[in-house]
């Protein structure tokens, strides 16, 4: 037979075989949507034309697989957090990928410099590389979340966050940032960023909103496939994940921002036609541009997991979209699959899930999915199919052939961090994504040779105004030092009023006798990430600058301009009545240049072109059917004449229900709905006064930071008797176990010796036998802190939690306690003892 002829043949067997086989999927599928699925019209869903595969790539991996142990594929499908694993069992184990969480950086800090992070990339490739006892070796890949811009990284620049990004609504200029923190991604030895955030946040509750760059459909579409081909470059042009370029990571399919009330990780109870024609929107032109992976969602969507669903993940994703890419986790999302653990579950990949995101579970999640593939649990054309699109991607991204990390082009060049021309592209982007909300009598521009007094928390720190993911998970407690390549929207300021003469006067806790032509007022939201961001309505609480001076300004007849600072909008009416001009300025990042440029008008063709993009709510009560005060587009310029008069200051909030907060125990009360109870054998009662008792138990108030603000527990028997803070309605913190929180509290002993006493969180029904021992060392008042994950290690039900705190002692303790809260882990390594 000749060679041409052989090739025909095996062709059409192929085909054959191929067309066999498809049908064989058609009808399970078919079958499987019958029985439970909610996907009632698939074959509605849009129909991607998919990039056509590498033949020299899918060659490539042919030779590969089989050379594979069960145990490298294995490997390959896990991801473990560099706080987690070390680059010896990135060898032994084979692992497929390690990515560093919000606060994982190598060093004591949770972010690092150049060279301490190039170092570590040195160190897992070569050691991810190391063919011993094996026939080939893989190279690991490294992820991190440089979610606008490389904000792990001493030094690089930290562009506004996303909800200020969809405001510009630039896809030129969304592009070279991405190409700008590729970039910068790459000087350090990175591999891969989980960006973009398609997400279309239609409830700002969430506390991820700002990573959503807009509830307008028509911005995620035309944002996505820039992203990527900033991040990667695009396919089939020879600068594809080349030098400078980094894998991209389209998150998190599907409809993150459509749960109920907002709630991170929550359930988007939408119809499949708003699933398809409104979240899906970022992936239709995201896929096309060639991005590498998918992230799966936290969220459910009618109740079904996105970690575990089939249909979506394979037959949707993979099917109808055409996706070739992997599809990664997100923080032990898997674990949340019905049925599954951290450490257990062949659900996912079964479901189509292709690589695990396991920070701290590896370990178990590795001998458990070695174990259902040698079982059967786990077919082994499954695992073989996530292996070779891994491969794929890898192929694809050069990494096999680019050498160590520290070898590759710009790699540990600090020079190259924070460019002129890179930084000019941020101060941009700062300048085209604020809104003009408000701008009475033209106020705006000010004239920068008048005395100007700036106010405001805000103003001086660059944290502030760069919010979440930066430097850290949280944002929070960063200098301006922290930020050698940044400036301070004060910085900004007085860069303009010296360049013309005028004065500039800075008063944080706004002094207001002070003889001024205008205030700038910068204040807003302080950073937060993910859940901790997550709230009960739109209210904007006053943190670090007191609003009400801004009413004694006003008084004295000396305009104000506000620049507020927020993830997402929020009712501020009171602020903007008190404001000549209000600017929504986001959270614009380390170039607060851009703030004064518009301020100012430091060039004549500088203008306010910034619309919103989303709503801007008229009360602090989200409801979907409120009429806006601001509607999505809107946003003044400076030649507009429009005036706003007063605004109603009712929030809507007066008649609302307490709800569940993170906090049990303040100032010396219980916060609504949490009351606290004593407990002893069967006698559970309430706490009506103090002093109050139960068995041996006694009760009473004492002094904290206020008078009467803690309570003093004192234990005169041997019998253990109980304090619980419960709410009658058990409250889920599943999500708060699986992100870092701790219960958080204030302690002393009002004895010379240690006191030694149980804490515990408690489910409906239990005792509260599960708890920890905390030492509570010394007369003088200190915070303990307990992580929720030791908790949920102990076997307590994180999804029901009836007592948010109980504690118990032996007779002889005498102690005191305060300020009981939810907080977040500073450092992000799980304590159990309390310190």
């Amino acid at each position: 037979m000749s060679t041409v002829k052989y090739f025909i043949s095996i062709i059409t067997v192929f085909f054959i075989m191929s067309s066999l086989f498809l049908g064989c999927t058609e009808k399970r599928n078919e079958a499987s949507v019958e029985k439970s699925s909610n996907l009632v019209n698939p074959e509605e869903w849009r129909a991607i034309k998919p990039l056509p595969l590498d033949p020299a790539i899918e060659a490539q991996i042919d030779e590969i697989l089989p050379k594979l142990t069960l145990e490298q594929k294995v490997g390959q499908v896990i991801q473990a957090d560099s706080e987690s694993i070390t680059p010896e069992e990135v060898k032994k184990y084979r692992i497929g990928s390690v990515l560093s969480g919000g606060n994982s950086a190598p060093g004591p800090l949770s972010y690092s410099d150049t060279k301490t992070w190039l170092e570590m990339a040195d160190k897992y490739y070569n050691a991810s590389i190391d063919d011993e006892g094996v026939e080939v070796a893989i190279p690991s890949i490294w992820g991190i979340d440089a979610v606008h811009g490389h904000a792990n990284l001493r030094g690089a620049i930290i562009f506004p966050h996303n909800v200020g990004l969809g405001a510009m609504n630039n896809p030129d200029l969304i592009e070279q940032i991405a190409a700008v923190t590729a970039h910068e991604l790459t000087v350090s030895g990175h591999d891969w960023t989980f960006a973009p955030t398609l997400a279309l946040p239609q409830d700002t509750r969430w506390g991820r909103s700002y990573e959503g760059f807009s509830e307008d459909t028509v911005i995620v579409k035309s944002y996505a496939p820039r992203i990527v081909y900033g991040l990667q470059g695009r396919v089939g042009e020879a600068d594809f994940m080349g030098d400078g370029r980094v894998i991209s990571s389209a998150k998190h399919f599907l409809a993150d921002g459509a749960t109920e009330k907002g709630v991170d990780q929550g359930d988007a109870l939408i119809s499949e036609a708003e699933l398809r024609n409104i979240h899906a929107v970022g992936y239709y032109s995201a896929i096309p541009a060639g991005v590498q992976t998918v992230m799966a969602s936290f969220s459910s969507w009618q109740g079904r997991k996105l970690h575990g669903d089939k249909e979506l993940l394979t037959d949707v994703l993979k099917g109808r979209l055409g996706f070739n890419g992997f599809v990664v986790g997100d923080w032990n999302g898997h674990g949340q699959v019905n049925g599954c653990t951290n450490t257990d579950c062949p659900q996912a990949l079964n479901a189509g899930l292709d690589m695990y995101m396991a920070p701290d579970s590896w370990r178990g999640l590795y001998e458990s999915t070695l174990k259902h593939v040698k079982s059967g649990t786990i077919p082994m054309a499954r695992l073989d199919d996530a292996v070779r699109r891994i491969l794929r991607v890898k192929l694809a991204s050069g990494i096999f052939t680019k050498g160590a990390p520290s070898t590759r082009k710009n790699a540990g060049d600090e020079s190259l961090l924070g460019l002129p021309k890179n930084r000019a592209i941020a101060r941009q982007a700062v300048r085209e994504s604020l809104v003009l909300l408000k701008n009475n009598n033209n106020v705006l521009p000010i004239d920068p040779t008048k005395t100007i007094l700036v106010v405001g928390d805000g103003a001086e720190s660059i944290s502030k105004a760069c919010g979440g993911w930066t430097l850290s998970w949280q944002g929070t407690g960063h200098t301006n030092d922290e930020f050698p390549n940044g400036a301070s929207i004060l910085d900004g300021i007085r860069e303009a009023v010296d360049a013309a003469g005028g004065k500039v006067i800075f008063s944080a806790n706004a002094d207001t006798n002070v003889a001024a032509d205008v205030v700038i007022a910068v204040y807003g939201e302080d950073p937060y990430a993910e859940f901790q961001g997550d709230r009960e309505n739109l209210d904007f609480v006053p943190n670090g600058f007191d609003v009400k001076t801004l009413a004694d300004f006003k008084a004295k007849g000396i305009p104000v301009v506000s620049v507020f600072l927020s993830g997402r909008p929020l009712w501020t009416n009171p602020e903007i009545n008190n404001s000549e001009a209000f600017i929504a300025a986001w959270l614009p990042g380390s170039e607060g240049g851009g703030i004064s440029d518009m301020l100012f008008q430091r060039d004549p063709s500088y203008d306010f072109t910034g619309r919103l993009s989303f709503s801007w709510p008229s009360t602090a009560v989200a409801s979907a059917d409120a009429e806006p005060l601001f509607k999505l587009g809107y946003g003044l310029s400076y030649k507009d004449q429009s005036t706003i008069d007063q605004l109603s200051e009712d929030s809507g909030l007066g008649n609302i229900a307490a709800v569940s907060t993170g906090e049990f125990f303040i100032k010396g009360a219980p916060v609504a709905p949490w009351e606290i109870w004593l407990r002893s054998g069967d006698l559970n009662k309430p706490i009506a006064s103090f002093p109050s008792s139960v068995g041996g138990l006694i009760v009473s108030k004492t002094d904290h930071q206020a008078q009467e603000d803690a309570l003093r527990l004192k234990w005169t028997k041997p019998d253990q008797n109980q304090l619980h803070i419960s709410a009658s309605s058990p409250s889920d913190m599943a999500r708060q176990a699986n992100g870092a929180m701790e219960l958080a509290f204030f302690a002393k002993s009002f004895t010379s010796t240690e006191a030694v006493v149980q804490i515990g969180m408690c489910n409906p029904d239990t005792n509260c036998d599960l708890t920890l021992d905390i030492n509570i060392e010394g007369t003088n008042w200190r915070e303990y802190r307990i992580s929720l994950s030791c908790f949920a290690n102990l076997g307590v039900n994180m999804t029901s939690i009836s007592s948010a705190f109980m504690i118990k002692a032996d007779e002889g303790t005498d102690i005191g306690l305060s300020n009981i809260r939810l907080g977040s882990d500073l450092d992000a390594k799980p304590g159990c003892d309390g310190n």
